[in-house]
């Protein structure tokens, strides 16, 4: 990540969004939000509840078989087990996504002042982060089902991307991580069919990552109008490998063995399923828009997009 120890002057500075916020303003404003609508979630969710009888772990709209021959197939308790194991299993990669984005706000806070907003708000975040994780691990174990790591090969993957990322790489790759499963959480948390523990959970999450999405676009935004040409293509680049391979770990496969399906006639399915694509590309949507608009997605990385599937 490239580290500045003074910020640019971005004073009369616009992009294609208009002309850019002040850094310090920004951040005041997400500091005094963050004081009045943030959760512990230990205190503020009943773990003690039982799970109650016949209520989804996750719409089952947005299970990645659904529509398809092999649901279809399914009985209905199934179709119940799968929605807990992909609930499990998304969890688990927004675990693994905020324990980078961690490290990456670590990285880019290290050489700016301690004392100006921005850096506070910066760790603020990070102390979000920390809440959200150990939230979600906990709805895991709730749940029943088991972890599901990415691959070792996504997992050492992370390990580069954390080392060599450009700011403006960081926050891209931030935005993917949170977007999507934004998108799917605001479906989720006011559906009375899903159990009310995972409502809450999603509730508290969409709340304060609203926070965290403003500072990573206003921050990217920022980014793209004052990085070297060198840079702003590196993060086309490297912004469209990372969505390439988040679609592919978006879901872990072995969620299929685990309710008794065949792994490979089941992704296949999900990788025909026009439901699942729209899905996928309708979360996105948002997320892609502003990258568009910004000019993160040109050339090779525009590609990368489309071979993902969540650009139409």
């Amino acid at each position: 990540m490239t580290t500045v120890t003074e910020d640019v002057s971005l004073e009369g500075l616009r992009d294609a969004l208009g002309l850019l916020k002040d850094r310090e303003q920004v951040a005041l404003r997400l500091l005094e939000s963050s004081a009045k609508h943030s959760f512990d979630p230990d205190k503020e969710l009943d773990w003690d509840a039982p799970l109650e009888e016949g209520k989804w772990f996750w719409p089952p709209e947005l299970v990645s078989l659904y529509g398809t021959p092999m649901w279809k197939r399914m009985s209905e308790e199934q179709r119940f087990d799968l929605a807990r194991h992909e609930a499990a299993s998304l969890a688990s990669l927004g675990i693994w996504f905020e324990i980078i984005l961690m490290q990456l706000l670590v990285r880019h806070i290290y050489d700016k002042s301690v004392t100006s907003n921005h850096v506070r708000y910066a760790l603020t975040e990070i102390a979000d982060e920390c809440r959200h994780s150990m939230m979600f691990a906990r709805m895991i174990q709730k749940g029943g089902a088991p972890t599901y790591p990415v691959t070792r090969l996504n997992h050492n993957l992370a390990r580069v991307l954390k080392t060599v990322s450009t700011t403006p790489g960081s926050f891209a790759c931030t935005l993917l991580g949170e977007e999507i499963l934004d998108w799917m959480q605001r479906l989720t948390f006011p559906d009375e069919r899903v159990q009310t523990l995972v409502r809450g959970v999603t509730r508290i999450h969409v709340v304060e990552e609203a926070r965290h999405v403003r500072y990573a676009r206003e921050e990217l935004r920022r980014q793209m109008v004052t990085a070297p040409a060198w840079e702003r293509q590196l993060t086309r680049l490297s912004c469209g490998e990372a969505a390439r391979v988040f679609s592919l770990a978006f879901v872990n496969p072995e969620v299929y063995t685990n309710v008794g399906l065949d792994r490979r006639e089941a992704v296949a399915q999900v990788q025909a399923s026009g439901h699942r694509r729209e899905v996928m590309q309708t979360g996105a949507k948002r997320l892609t828009d502003f990258l568009d608009d910004i000019g993160v997605m040109r050339g090779v990385g525009r590609r990368l997009w489309r071979s993902s599937g969540l650009l139409a």
